[in-house]
């Protein structure tokens, strides 16, 4: 037997960084997001956000990779919410999505910080939040790509 453990914080916008995820109604797409991970056998230890993103942290089994995962919980939830009357002007997710690695040390930091989101909010746009999360984790940005579905 192996033994491994890997932890994801991991950052869903939706197409075009719209505002389609109601505040009302949220908590239903989170519950549904966690069953989604529960059935690909990952443990979700927080999801949270706000209208134009959503934020979780997550293990995964060894034998599912990060981008599988997300590609899933995307695609699952997109036809969800599109067919959701409580998410009436949800068009989809968008293109990319952040994902790093975080170790167990880190889980109450990062769930702490998905927890504030709607609080860090009021200071901050997602844009200035995900150029920080991307540049803190050293990722280069290419500004002909950032934040665009087009």
């Amino acid at each position: 037997m192996s033994y491994t453990t890997s932890y994801y914080h991991i950052v869903i916008r939706t197409y075009r960084s719209e505002p389609t995820i109601n505040e009302e109604h949220e908590r239903e797409l989170y519950a549904y997001i966690y069953g989604i991970a529960k059935n690909l056998k990952c443990q979700t230890y927080r999801i949270g956000g706000i209208a134009d993103h959503i934020h979780m942290f997550v293990s995964l089994p060894s034998y599912l990779s990060l981008a599988s995962f997300v590609q899933r919980v995307k695609t699952d939830s997109s036809k969800w919410l599109k067919a959701n009357p409580h998410f009436p002007r949800f068009c989809g997710w968008g293109r990319e999505y952040a994902g790093f690695s975080y170790s167990l040390r880190d889980k109450d930091m990062i769930v702490g910080y998905i927890k504030k989101q709607k609080e860090h909010h009021r200071k901050n746009t997602f844009a200035e939040e995900h150029r920080a999360f991307l540049t803190e984790n050293g990722v280069s940005i290419d500004e002909r790509y950032f934040l665009r579905d087009d």
